[in-house]
């Protein structure tokens, strides 16, 4: 029983050891072959490509609120419609009309933004 289990087990084994020994390869290399020079630009706080300027508590736009939220929209759709696509066959009406329901909140959601202008740009 344990050495059927081993056999069936030992590809995926094999590759997840191969994979392991490439990754480590490749970080061991370029710690070796790369050139270790850091300067003061280097070592500087990266933050979006320019210092900092103002302080870290300001207040945000509304608009990149409603940004956030439009994706968490459209993410929590893909996520949740392909495997509802998947298994339509299997959970039947009830699953039907409950996919419906929640994309009726989402829609719901999507014209609370369209009204507050998240879609539109400046």
């Amino acid at each position: 029983m344990t050495t059927s289990l081993v056999s069936e087990y030992f590809p995926i084994l094999v590759f997840l050891a191969i994979a392991i020994v490439i990754a480590g390869a490749a970080v061991g290399l370029s710690f070796i072959a790369g050139k270790q020079n850091p300067d003061s630009e280097k070592l500087s706080a990266y933050e979006c490509g320019f210092d900092a300027f103002a302080d870290a508590r300001s207040k945000f736009d509304v608009r990149f609120y409603l940004v956030s939220i439009l994706f968490i929209i459209f993410d929590l759709e893909v996520a949740f419609l392909f495997p509802w696509a998947v298994a339509l066959k299997d959970i039947g009406m009830f699953g039907f009309w409950s996919m419906m329901v929640f994309l009726g909140v989402l829609t719901v959601g999507f014209i609370y933004e369209w009204k507050k202008g998240a879609l539109e740009w400046e």
